[in-house]
């Protein structure tokens, strides 16, 4: 599930996996794969002078709420509106809470997510820019050093609920490799507690 997490400009915003079975993950209205994520921020830790650096990558926006859907309804199956709704037809919320786990082969669905989410958002360049005063932002967000950090843990634990059986996809594990070897000075002391 997406948790809440604070930015600097726009209050508290979504971030975050919002079905198990896929492995996208959304930022507010913009929407992007978890492979994708891990791989920008392996990319950006092993850049040396990360302040001069405006990254930019293609993700899907949806600038229309009711385009994104009712996570709550969708999870107990009441409500299937928009992208979110759509998807939840697909993958339905388990009837034992006890599965209730991020399946690391999520990645699997790429190809069937990519496909339930056109009709509903355009693709559009997300940046990534890194402040000479420790900010951090991604897209139109702006988020202080410790919570950019936050976001990656989330992904690292496979948000809420975990990944499945404690299993990470080796995307992930391979993120956390790169961060931990080439870690620049936005990327220093994610992995310390």
């Amino acid at each position: 599930m997406p948790l809440s997490f604070r930015s600097e400009n726009y209050g508290n915003i979504a971030f975050g996996f919002f079905n198990i079975e896929s492995d996208m993950l959304l930022l507010e209205d913009h929407f992007f794969f978890a492979d994708r994520f891990c791989q920008w921020m392996g990319d950006l830790a092993a850049e040396k002078d990360i302040e001069t650096i405006k990254f930019e990558q293609r993700v899907h926006v949806i600038e229309n709420p009711d385009d994104i859907g009712d996570l709550m309804g969708a999870i107990h199956g009441v409500r299937f509106t928009g992208f979110i709704g759509k998807l939840y037809q697909l993958f339905p919320f388990p009837q034992d809470p006890k599965k209730f786990k991020q399946n690391p082969e999520g990645g699997n669905t790429q190809k069937i997510v990519e496909q339930e989410i056109k009709p509903f958002s355009i693709t559009r360049d997300m940046s990534i820019v890194f402040h000479s005063d420790n900010r951090v932002q991604i897209g139109p967000y702006e988020f202080s050093l410790p919570v950019f950090h936050e976001l990656i843990r989330y992904v690292w634990r496979g948000g809420y609920p975990r990944w499945k059986n404690g299993i990470r996809p080796s995307c992930v594990m391979d993120m956390k490799k790169r961060i931990d070897k080439n870690s620049n000075s936005f990327f220093k002391g994610v992995f310390a507690s």
